[in-house]
C-alpha cells in the first residue's frame, strides 16, 4: 500500500467514524426527547450545534433515515418519524416474544445478587416517575430505570444476537414517549411496577413459564399504551 492510499484509507475510516459518531448523538437527542417527533431536522443547525461541516450531518441522517428513526419529506426534508399505531403494535408484538425468550433464558442464569438489582432499578423507576408527577425534584437524575430492568434481563440472557434484537426494536422509537406515559399516568405508572415484580419473582423462584408469560403479557400492554398515544397525537404533530 502506497503512502497516498494508506492516508486516504485513514481518512475514509475517520469519516466514517465521524457519521457514525453524529447519528448517535443526534439518535440520542431524538430518543430523549430533545429533538420531538415531527421535529424538522435542518443540516445547518445541526453542523452549527455539533461544530461540523453540512457532509456528515447529511451522511448520518441518511444513516438514520435507513434505520427509521426519520424520513424526508417533499418540501420538508428530513424529519422524526411519528410512529403509526398500527407500527407500535407489530413492533411490540415481536419484541414480547424476544423479551419472553431472554426471561426464559435468565431463570437459569440470574443470580440474587441481579435479582436485587432488578428490584432496585424498578423501584427508582417509581420513584423518579411519582416524583415527576407530583412535581418534584426526583432523587435519580433520569428515567432510566425501566431501560436499565430490561436490558439487564435481555444481558443475563446470555444471547448476545438476542440482547441485539430487542435494542434495535427499541431503538425504532423515542424512549420518552414511554417514561411520559409513566410519569403521566398513575394506573399505568403502578401497573408498571407490579408487572415488573412480578417478573422478577418469576426469576427469583426459578419459574421458567412464569417468567416468560408475565414478561410477554407485559410488553404487549406497554405496546397498546404506547399505540394508543400515537393514535391520539399522530394526525396533530408538527410535520416541518
Amino acid at each position: 500500500m502506497t503512502i497516498e492510499s494508506g492516508e486516504l484509507a485513514a481518512t475514509r475510516k475517520t469519516g466514517a467514524a465521524l457519521v457514525d459518531d453524529l447519528a448517535d448523538r443526534i439518535r440520542n437527542r431524538i430518543m430523549t426527547g430533545d429533538i420531538p417527533i415531527g421535529a424538522q431536522l435542518r443540516q445547518a443547525e445541526l453542523a452549527s450545534d455539533f461544530g461540523v461541516s453540512r457532509t456528515p450531518v447529511r451522511e448520518a441522517l441518511r444513516q438514520l433515515q435507513t434505520s427509521g428513526l426519520i424520513e424526508v419529506l417533499p418540501n420538508k426534508g428530513a424529519v422524526v418519524s411519528v410512529p403509526a399505531p398500527w407500527d407500535v403494535r407489530e413492533a411490540y408484538e415481536v419484541r414480547a416474544e424476544l423479551e419472553a425468550l431472554a426471561a426464559a433464558r435468565a431463570v437459569r442464569r440470574i443470580t440474587r445478587d441481579q435479582v436485587d438489582q432488578l428490584r432496585t432499578a424498578n423501584q427508582e423507576m417509581y420513584d423518579y416517575s411519582l416524583a415527576r408527577s407530583t412535581g418534584t425534584t426526583p432523587d435519580q437524575p433520569d428515567h432510566r430505570g425501566n431501560d436499565v430492568f430490561h436490558t439487564l434481563i435481555a444481558s443475563i440472557a446470555g444471547n448476545a444476537r438476542l440482547a441485539k434484537a430487542i435494542n434495535d426494536i427499541n431503538e425504532t422509537f423515542p424512549r420518552n414517549v414511554s417514561a411520559q406515559l409513566i410519569v403521566n399516568d398513575s394506573r399505568h405508572r403502578d401497573e408498571n411496577f407490579h408487572e415488573h415484580e412480578r417478573i422478577v419473582r418469576a426469576l427469583a423462584e426459578g419459574d421458567t413459564q412464569g417468567a416468560a408469560d408475565e414478561m410477554r403479557q407485559h410488553v404487549i400492554k406497554a405496546g397498546e399504551q404506547l399505540a394508543r398515544w400515537y393514535e391520539l397525537r399522530s394526525s396533530t404533530v408538527f410535520r416541518g
